[in-house]
């Protein structure tokens, strides 16, 4: 079995590992934590222009008309940057559910704008309870006219106070099935009634409070069918989910690197602290971590790339990456001391993020039930 990358995604990583290490330092990184906006437009300009943001889009998109997999390989680089801004927002949140579900239309308006950097797409899903599952979607959009107005609250929306479009899923029907009667809407985030709060997060990441009091969106704005909108959020928490394991994973890469590097020249008691056994074994596991992690991953990305069946692949891969990246961090600021835990030290960046990794698009608690019913294993 050939584990190994391809020619061009060794390219195509190499490039963006060059372009990320010059043009989004941890300076930068820890900068963009503290900027309103969270991003620089000037890096934001430079990714579109290097072909990042249509990289899984056909070419008469204005894409690339690369596949998933090799999206995959670009989204681990960013995760070992920390890269700030709306990048998985846009592409995994927005691009490519439409590209997915978008009618032939849609997809004409919207993904080349994507593409090109001129536009800022996110998900709207999640409400009070901060759940994954059709029963958490309560805001409501009722008839009205030739559209829908839309009423209620979305929480941890990323990206939202820049996002020129949102993906929001909405309720428009009560069949019984909570999975039944959701639909979702491509809205302007410009329009009248909507309100945008940013939130304080852990990882000092973009999230927002999104309210919409009788947003009125036109019934061409449906992506996908209407009633029938569940389909299209399954599958894009599908390709979510795995996409923030490939950042994950570039994220426990710089992680084991730093912390066997810091084992080398860490001197106690006069000689490095890398020869300690306890110091081997926390830096074994982190390589054990990152090797599996990378493994399922990729697996998964590859099946998508397919489009062969992948939600327990992906549920395996999301369940395990999320406790491993977490253990990886742990053990990589034991290994640091007390100087892991300091803000101005890169593994600082890593901890937070690697804690709202976790919880994204369902922790590893949720992502079993989904093994779970796989296996035909049904609750008492």
């Amino acid at each position: 079995m050939n584990f190994g990358l391809s020619e061009e995604q060794e390219m195509l990583r190499s490039a963006a590992r060059d372009f990320l290490t010059d043009k989004c330092p941890k300076k930068l990184v820890r900068e963009m934590e503290q900027d309103e906006q969270g991003y620089p437009a000037k890096l934001w300009q430079q990714m579109a222009d290097l072909g990042w943001m249509g990289l899984a889009f056909p070419e008469k998109y204005g894409g690339s008309d690369m596949s998933f997999l090799d999206l995959a390989v670009l989204l681990e680089e960013t995760g070992r940057a920390c890269l700030p801004g709306p990048f998985f927002s846009t592409v995994l949140l927005g691009g490519l559910p439409i590209l997915d579900a978008g009618t032939e239309e849609q997809k004409r308006e919207y993904l080349p704008r994507i593409a090109s950097g001129k536009a800022i797409f996110t998900l709207a899903l999640t409400e009070a309870s901060a759940g994954y599952d059709a029963a958490s979607i309560q805001l409501s959009a009722t008839p009205d006219n030739n559209g829908f107005t839309l009423n209620g609250t979305k929480l941890f929306v990323s990206d939202a106070h820049v996002a020129d479009y949102l993906l929001c899923a909405a309720r428009t029907g009560d069949r019984g099935k909570p999975e039944d009667g959701i639909t979702v809407f491509i809205v302007d985030a410009s329009l009248p009634g909507i309100s945008i709060t940013p939130l304080k997060t852990i990882a000092r990441d973009k999230k927002c409070e999104v309210s919409f009091n009788r947003v009125r969106v036109p019934g061409a704005n449906i992506l996908g069918k209407l009633d029938e909108g569940w389909s299209v959020i399954q599958k894009a928490l599908e390709m979510a989910s795995v996409a923030k394991c490939c950042e994950m994973v570039g994220g426990m890469q710089a992680v084991l690197e730093m912390t066997v590097e810091h084992a080398k020249q860490r001197v106690q008691f006069g000689v490095a602290i890398g020869t300690f056994q306890a110091i081997q074994h926390h830096c074994a596991n982190i390589l054990t971590a990152v090797d599996s992690s990378k493994v399922i991953t990729h697996e998964a990305a590859w099946k998508i790339s397919r489009g062969l069946p992948c939600t327990e692949t992906a549920a395996m891969a999301k369940s395990w990456v999320s406790e491993a990246y977490r253990q990886a961090v742990k053990l990589g600021t034991q290994v640091h001391g007390g100087v892991g835990i300091m803000e101005d030290h890169d593994m600082s960046l890593y901890f937070r993020r690697a804690k709202a990794a976790e919880l994204a698009f369902g922790d590893a608690r949720f992502h079993r039930k989904t093994i779970s019913r796989g296996l035909n294993l049904q609750a008492v």
